[in-house]
């Protein structure tokens, strides 16, 4: 009987007493996240309860399975197995709060300067993001190397694996140089400041906005809802626009091709009151002018200003669609006209240059007769017909 109820007490106990530490931790930090609603550390660590309750039931596990005297000739091999339990749930805990200590530091910092300084807000929040891949991946290596120690046979391999790192240190730096170059342009973009997360840039034409960085690769989100996926090596190597460094404001142009009668002066007033009328429109400045003239047609250019690169589209689009719109309802003259009727020749003669005969024939040449000879004739009968219409030549009229 005794046999049968020790394990019972044992692991019974062992796994009661975690359910109970467990509940009573999840209560008193739920009424700390409901009195502090100010910060969310409180409500981030709840989200720890797992594997604190893993530490605690494999912790009271490991240290109390000799009592139980359960199984004993596999003792080796389950004391074992808690231990490897033991150390992956502490390092999965660890990560937890470390995760639940940044972000409530960073939310803190970003409610402060949100509104003061956003493009600080945004450098501070890669920083935390590469900071937490960094302390995740020390965490997992640490852990990873703890549960291979525990076994003798990699502790016995320990001299040698030490005496050959210099070796396997060579080896895998030339086999991994693609990739340590990107992980050390990840911490340099992190540090440097070169970009953020929530940055406005353009990259091989395409324009978007950074939505991820880790070690590795750096994320595009363009307008249109494609990310592209990039190596940050590319960022440290190669030019790109970063539309969000320093200043957000931005300047924008909106062109029309329109006819040389265009009304200038009204379409001045007429992009005051678009802009006057535009939310997006920040205020600063505005200005219309001739920037180059064709044969056919000039070309017009609008100069208008917002706070940012979202709303400058906002304000280009409208402007653009507001004066066409104006144009073609009050000064259709203004817009782009193609020719498409022959041009009317001066009167009294014909396309070809010939001045028509008296009797309306066609084909013949001042002194020319009706058959095609011509004579003295012909060019009196010309001459009389232009004195008595009063015309000084074939070519008046």
């Amino acid at each position: 009987m005794e046999n049968v109820l020790r394990p019972l007490i044992v692991i019974g106990g062992s796994v009661v007493l975690t359910l109970v530490v467990g509940w009573a931790t999840d209560l008193l930090l739920r009424k700390a996240d409901e009195r502090h609603h100010e910060t969310p550390l409180w409500g981030l660590l709840r989200r720890a309860r797992v594997p604190y309750q893993l530490v605690l039931c494999a912790a009271l596990l490991r240290g109390s399975y000799d009592q139980a005297e359960l199984l004993q000739e596999h003792r080796g091999g389950i004391g074992r197995t808690l231990t490897l339990v033991l150390i992956g749930s502490a390092a999965w805990l660890a990560i937890r709060i470390a995760a639940a200590i940044v972000e409530t530091s960073y939310s803190r910092y970003a409610s402060a300067r949100a509104h003061r300084d956003p493009a600080r807000v945004r450098r501070v929040r890669t920083q935390v993001e590469l900071i937490m891949r960094v302390v995740s991946a020390v965490v997992i290596v640490v852990a990873a190397a703890s549960m291979l120690l525990t076994f003798p046979a990699m502790r016995a391999a320990g001299a040698s694996l030490l005496a050959s790192a210099g070796i396997l240190g060579i080896v895998a730096g030339v086999a991994a140089q693609s990739t340590l170059s990107n992980m050390f342009a990840g911490l340099q973009i992190a540090f440097g400041d070169m970009v953020r997360i929530g940055d406005t840039v353009v990259v091989n034409g395409e324009w978007g906005t950074v939505d991820e960085i880790t070690l590795t690769f750096l994320t595009v989100r363009t307008w249109d809802e494609r990310r592209i996926t990039m190596p940050v090596s590319y960022f440290t190597s190669n030019p790109f626009e970063n539309w969000s460094r320093g200043t957000p404001q931005m300047t924008g142009t909106v062109f029309w091709h329109l006819d040389h009668s265009a009304p200038l002066e009204a379409m001045r007033e007429k992009l005051r009151d678009i802009l006057r009328e535009c939310p997006a429109w920040d205020g600063r400045a505005y200005n219309l002018q001739i920037t180059d003239t064709t044969p056919n047609t000039i070309q017009v250019r609008a100069l208008v200003t917002a706070k940012d690169s979202d709303d400058i589209w906002t304000v280009r689009v409208a402007v653009r669609e507001e004066m066409i719109r104006w144009l073609s309802e009050h000064h259709p003259s203004a817009l782009p006209r193609v020719n498409t009727a022959e041009a009317v020749p001066p009167r009294g003669r014909r396309p070809d240059g010939r001045v028509p005969s008296r009797d309306g024939a066609a084909g013949q040449s001042p002194g020319t007769s009706r058959d095609g000879s011509s004579g003295g004739s012909g060019v009196a009968f010309d001459k009389s017909f232009d004195k008595s219409f009063g015309t000084s030549g074939p070519g008046r009229g």
